[in-house]
């Protein structure tokens, strides 16, 4: 028998084996994550080559992450593509905290009401982050998917948080410089402050094509039991916006009411 001349492994190779297979998890983990973020942007369905193109992976490793997930429910094969599996969406719905609970069948008779996409936002940080949506059920609509997050100050349900808070905490979020995304985006900060005492005497807050050319909103701000900020808001295609503001208005209105009361009716029912 011949031996091998080769050394035995030492702690030192063992140790950079595993930090290899380490690295080689992580980049899985960040690959399902993109494919999953990808899918959850397009909720209609996405083929694989859709998915490999907006993940910029190649259609191999989109196809051997894709097949994993829908063994573990976290994705589903449909006629119109991949969406979400029945895994993830326990799991979104796990993590809704109480408050979005009570809000969540609001939204949905808003959103049938109007056959316009709601959706739900929480402040965090110096973003707004969409938590729960309801998508419109026409061809042409606004939709972004949950756990995406935006700017404050050119959004609807930003400027509607930005509208509740103090001054300092506004310096705070807002920093330096205002972003531009579209020329009609406010980035000059007086301009911005004026329309935030505008957003506090009505309660409502407009985005007029401000971060996404082609899109407008309006938003209301809520604010939870534990201090936490949210707010509900009404994407829609510009062209579907201009003249109807003020029957947008009221219906988010009547729904923001109704949250509020059914809030202060559930806080004295479980104070007694």
């Amino acid at each position: 028998m011949s031996k091998s001349n080769d050394p035995p492994p030492t702690n030192i190779t063992r140790e950079a084996g595993k930090e290899s297979n380490r690295a080689v998890d992580v980049q899985v983990i960040s690959r399902a994550a993109d494919i999953l973020n990808a899918i959850a942007e397009n909720p209609s369905g996405l083929s694989l080559a859709q998915i490999a193109a907006l993940s910029n992976l190649s259609r191999s490793t989109v196809h051997r992450i894709v097949v994993a997930l829908c063994r573990q429910d976290f994705l589903r094969a449909t006629n119109s593509g991949y969406k979400l599996g029945p895994a993830f969406l326990r799991l979104a719905d796990a993590s809704r905290s109480n408050f979005e609970h009570l809000i969540r069948p609001h939204i949905l008779e808003l959103s049938h009401n109007l056959r316009e996409t709601v959706d739900l936002s929480e402040l965090t940080g110096n973003t707004i982050t969409f938590v729960d949506q309801v998508i419109a059920s026409r061809r042409l609509r606004a939709v972004s998917g949950t756990g995406v997050s935006f700017p404050l100050h050119c959004t609807a349900p930003g400027k509607a948080v930005l509208a509740g808070l103090d001054d300092r905490s506004l310096s705070r979020l807002l920093g330096e410089r205002l972003e531009r995304y579209t020329p009609a985006t406010i980035t000059d900060r007086e301009l911005l402050e004026n329309e935030l005492m505008e957003i506090r005497r009505t309660g409502v807050a407009y985005d007029r094509e401000e971060h996404t050319l082609g899109i407008c909103a309006i938003g209301m701000a809520l604010r939870a039991l534990d201090g936490s900020w949210y707010a509900v808001s009404v994407p829609l295609p510009a062209q579907r916006f201009y003249g109807q503001e003020a029957r947008l208005v009221d219906a988010l209105m009547a729904t923001v009411e109704r949250i509020i009361a059914q809030q202060v009716d559930e806080d004295a029912a479980s104070s007694m």
